[in-house]
């Protein structure tokens, strides 16, 4: 059975950081663009960041250099690195990977 299960979400205060990773169990990880994506309550989910089978890069126009996105091919993970975190960021963060979605990990900023 294919799954993505994310991990690595939590509470923390402005300003801190989190680590996110999916772990993914689908076959030809490889071949596929990588996405985090993330929906606040009430509102539609968004893209954090992406990236592609050849490496490039794409972030939200929110990220502004306090996220990164990579992956581990031969791990078949992607993590998402988020510094400088605000309370603008908590949500639910979604990875998708081959046309399928993780349950998601909740991530709240709050002092």
């Amino acid at each position: 059975q294919v799954q993505l299960v994310e991990s690595g979400g939590g509470l923390v205060q402005p300003g801190g950081s989190l680590r996110l990773s999916c772990a993914a169990s689908r076959r030809f990880f490889s071949v596929f663009g990588v996405e985090w994506h993330r929906q606040a309550p009430g509102k539609e989910r968004e893209l954090v960041a992406r990236m592609s089978n050849a490496g490039s890069i794409d972030y939200g126009e929110f990220v502004k250099g306090r996220f990164t996105i990579s992956r581990d091919n031969a791990k078949k993970t992607v993590d998402l690195q988020m510094n400088s975190l605000k309370p603008e960021d908590t949500a639910v963060y979604y990875c998708y990977v081959g046309g399928m979605w993780g349950q998601g990990t909740q991530v709240t900023v709050s002092s």
